[in-house]
């Protein structure tokens, strides 16, 4: 499992930069770079009370990718030890990336 800190504030997981998850799915199966991925489990905050899946965010997640041109990705997993996504701002999992993301 990787430590994640995920900057996408607007993100209903999204807890002190922390994911409440549990696990994510980082896309993009054909990215050469860190802008051709994203977060698939981004879910955009309806600016209702409801925060997470789980009750207490957590510093490590357990993400599956489908990155296959990353270094980190292995057998569909990220095996990084800490993962950066980014995605200030945003508003739909597009507009979301995974920073740590670099090409083999």
């Amino acid at each position: 499992m990787a430590q994640l800190t995920c900057g996408a504030q607007a993100c209903s997981y999204n807890q002190n930069n922390c994911c409440c998850k549990g696990d994510i799915m980082v896309g993009g199966k054909h990215a050469e770079c860190c802008e051709n991925t994203c977060c698939e489990s981004f879910h955009k905050r309806d600016g209702s009370s409801f925060v997470s899946a789980i009750s207490h965010p957590s510093p490590t997640i357990s993400i599956d990718c489908e990155a296959v041109k990353c270094i980190y990705n292995s057998n569909y997993k990220c095996v990084a030890d800490h993962v950066d996504i980014k995605g200030c701002g945003a508003s739909d999992c597009r507009e979301t990336a995974c920073a740590t993301f670099s090409e083999k």
